[in-house]
């Protein structure tokens, strides 16, 4: 198959779709890959390396596109690309295709075969391809909160571990999933006083001990939101609804009784934002503030830490893409944890949350229905 890895167009998007050494696994089966120049610039990775990995290196993303089989990127296709794509050719990438209609439309009209990362599942229910994002992005959060909460970034001029005879910061996580433990063990490391908040006991009883007591945990209700992030100075937004727009759980109404100068990080922008005056920002541009409260919003956090966010991430792709490459669409229909990962083919929504969220028929495939 041929395979294209286009340089990602984001803003301050600095990872790269396969890295050299994940190339060399699909070159070494026979499978032809096309790198655009300069993709792999973001992680130190040059056009030599990937030559010497066995790619060819195209000069544009034009020829990418034309020429290849299947695209493998890491974020979500932009309009300059999405109108590239054609009728059959496989996508492989993160989507997030539940806040975003303009994107599914673009995609619905490529007639694509699009393949999201973040609804791949594995066999114990878990989203392989999410995590290590998760991961990252839950650690990145904390170093967010940290300067956010900075006098002259707007924040209440707070350290988070405070030092002796000052209290620590307060940070609540919503969501006790991948994003929320890792963002816990960061603050809790940095001495800050933690609490974690989700709506299943089981997960409840597992995170106290893995905390081993050193984090608060209480169950979610609108109740323990309300209280909880009145005494916040900082508030991590964690949760997930695998494929769907993430539950507002944070309104206008409640930044009312937060400190001023507090922060919100809103890990789940991705999929539309967990807190009420959420809105996508960039690197460029990471904060605004509402009603006194600073927002941090950033959409793809990993893509600040690229070489450790595009190694990890293709630890975990390699495999699933290796099988699109050796199987094509025929690999879908093998593998129901793949196939759980498409979200759009033939024109059609194939992801449930996906449609729901978007108002739009919902079509499953015949190994799906």
């Amino acid at each position: 198959m041929r395979v294209g890895v286009p340089k990602e167009i984001k803003t301050h998007e600095y990872r790269v779709g396969l890295t050299p050494g994940a190339v060399r696994e699909y070159t070494a089966r026979g499978h032809l890959v096309l790198v655009e120049t300069g993709a792999g610039s973001g992680i130190g990775a040059s056009d030599e390396d990937y030559l010497a990995a066995g790619a060819t290196i195209a000069e544009t993303a034009a020829e990418i596109f034309a020429a290849s089989d299947m695209i493998v990127k890491v974020k979500e296709p932009q309009r300059s690309e999405w109108s590239q794509l054609r009728e059959g050719q496989l996508l492989f990438t993160y989507l997030h295709l539940a806040p975003d209609p303009e994107q599914t439309r673009g995609l619905l009209e490529s007639g694509c075969t699009a393949v999201a990362y973040e609804t791949v599942t594995d066999e114990r229910g878990g989203l392989p391809l999410l995590a290590p994002m998760s991961e990252v992005a839950g650690r990145l959060s904390i170093e967010a909160a940290g300067a956010a909460l900075k006098c002259y970034n707007g924040g209440r001029g707070l350290l988070l571990g405070g030092v002796p005879g000052v209290p620590a910061a307060r940070v609540i996580v919503i969501g006790g999933g991948v994003v929320g433990t890792h963002a816990a063990r960061m603050a809790v490391g940095l001495g800050a006083e933690v609490t974690l908040i989700d709506r299943s006991i089981p997960r409840l009883r597992e995170l106290d001990q893995l905390f081993g007591g050193r984090v608060r945990t209480r169950f979610s209700t609108l109740e323990t939101i309300e209280q909880e992030i009145a005494s916040a100075d900082a508030v991590i937004g964690a949760v997930l609804v695998p494929g769907a727009a993430a539950p507002r759980l944070v309104t206008r109404a409640m930044l009312s009784r937060m400190k001023r100068g507090a922060v919100l990080v809103d890990v789940a922008i991705d999929q539309g934002g967990c807190f009420e005056t959420s809105r996508p920002t960039t690197h460029d541009m990471p904060t605004f503030e509402v009603d006194g409260v600073i927002h941090y919003c950033v959409a793809n956090m990993p893509g600040a830490v690229p070489l450790t966010s595009s190694h990890a991430l293709n630890n975990a792709t390699l495999p699933f893409g290796l099988a699109l490459a050796e199987g094509g669409r025929g690999a879908l229909v093998r593998d129901p944890h793949l196939m759980a990962g498409l979200n759009i083919d033939g024109g059609k929504v194939r992801n449930r949350q996906v449609a729901e969220s978007l108002g739009l028929p919902f079509h499953p495939t015949a190994a799906a229905a």
